[in-house]
């Protein structure tokens, strides 16, 4: 007996859905999950021989400059303004558009911390408005190399040398980033670096600072644990207040085994960026007013690629266009808030209309996907899902 045709849509199998992509996703090798296990039976998890092998190997990427390892890459820039003598009565000139510990660090020495606007364009510190803001109370500033993208070093130290200033160079998202060739972090004053679960190179959490000389980097070793100094078998002394910011061996193991990719991860991280580009011209993003980052290829690391939203052209907030690509099975990211918008900032007398261009950006930049096992396919389809949102609430 013939048996009965199946329908057309009873015969065809169910499409399965695109997974979930996060913004970002580290890529830990199974060699360094193997040197993991090691540090783990070796019985010395704590700062050991993996710290030191790990601050040696970046010190060489540094160009021999000294290097310490810390659990962040937030106390390393505490440390370097210690260091630099900054406390109460001083100032530190930041940019309102980054990651609110790079102005907190500074309320922790007991200074305080100004604000200049960004330069729309860069997104990073305005310069001219860094060099009007300085004040004879002025010991420091903070730039921050937002997305990986370096602020002109050249006009930065410049001014720096002109009025006298110490520089903290906020670099967490600037590892593998150069300047005219150089290496960021083998010239300058202070250079921290982030080695967080979602930078280039991660430890899982830390940082490192890149220090001067070996005076200085004593210093930072003093303020990384308890201000303890030791000598012989038995001998400790205190001289200053540390903390407790001692990075792992666990964590350093992990940092050992990222290191030899970085110039792949770069080279990747690039080609993704290129791709972003191309995909969003053909989607047609420029008459949508949608803001791009700066094409920098030469120097940038593309940690992070990053749109604004063009809030006025649009019918929802920038929280519905996320909650929209999630339900699409894309993740994005806010970096980063105005900090000067903070109530803990608010309360020390900022207020809105302070800063419009990081008010602005604050309010609409978007993290878009972007790490090294992406695929070119999956590029194309965050663009194409973004535009098409923009272009289903476009205001009349």
């Amino acid at each position: 007996m013939a048996m009965p045709a199946r329908s057309q849509s009873a015969s065809k199998a169910p499409v399965a859905a695109a997974p979930f992509l996060p913004f970002a996703r580290p890529t830990i090798d199974e060699e360094t999950i193997a040197g993991v296990a090691e540090v783990l039976r070796s019985g010395w998890i704590t700062s050991g021989p993996q710290v030191k092998t790990f601050e040696a190997r970046l010190s060489e990427y540094c160009g021999g400059r000294p290097v310490r390892v810390f659990n962040s890459g937030t106390c390393t820039m505490e440390i370097a303004l210690r260091i630099a003598g900054v406390g109460p009565g001083h100032e530190v000139i930041t940019t309102p558009l980054t990651w609110v510990a790079t102005s907190n660090v500074v309320l922790e020495t007991g200074a305080r911390p100004v604000f200049a606007d960004i330069d729309p364009v860069t997104r990073n510190l305005d310069l001219d408005r860094l060099e009007a803001a300085i004040t004879p109370a002025t010991r420091a500033v903070i730039p921050v190399d937002l997305s990986g993208l370096p602020v002109d070093r050249d006009r930065l130290y410049s001014i720096a040398k002109k009025h006298r200033l110490r520089v903290v160079e906020d670099a967490a998202q600037a590892f593998g980033s150069t300047w005219k060739g150089q290496r960021i972090g083998a010239f300058g004053d202070f250079v921290s670096f982030s080695f967080h679960a979602n930078k280039n190179i991660t430890t899982a959490e830390g940082g490192c600072l890149v220090l001067n000389d070996e005076r200085e980097a004593k210093l930072a070793e003093q303020y990384r644990l308890q201000g303890v100094v030791r000598t012989g078998h038995d001998g400790m002394e205190v001289e200053l207040v540390g903390g407790k910011f001692n990075l792992t061996d666990v964590a350093a193991r992990i940092g050992l085994g990222q290191l030899p990719h970085l110039e792949a991860v770069t080279a990747r991280r690039r080609e993704l960026a290129r791709q972003y580009f191309k995909a969003f011209a053909t989607a047609g993003a420029g008459a949508l007013g949608l803001g791009l980052p700066v094409a920098d290829f030469a120097n940038s690391n593309w940690h992070m690629f990053q749109v604004v939203l063009p809030e006025e052209r649009l019918t929802i907030k920038r929280a519905e266009v996320m909650a929209k690509m999630q339900a699409a099975g894309i993740g994005t990211g806010v970096h980063y808030p105005a900090i000067h918008l903070f109530a803990l900032y608010r309360r020390l007398g900022w207020k809105p209309g302070d800063f419009p261009h990081a008010e602005y950006a604050g309010r609409n930049i978007l993290t878009l996907p972007l790490f090294p096992a992406m695929q070119d396919a999956d590029v194309t389809r965050v663009a194409a899902t973004l535009i098409e949102i923009l272009v289903s609430h476009r205001k009349p």
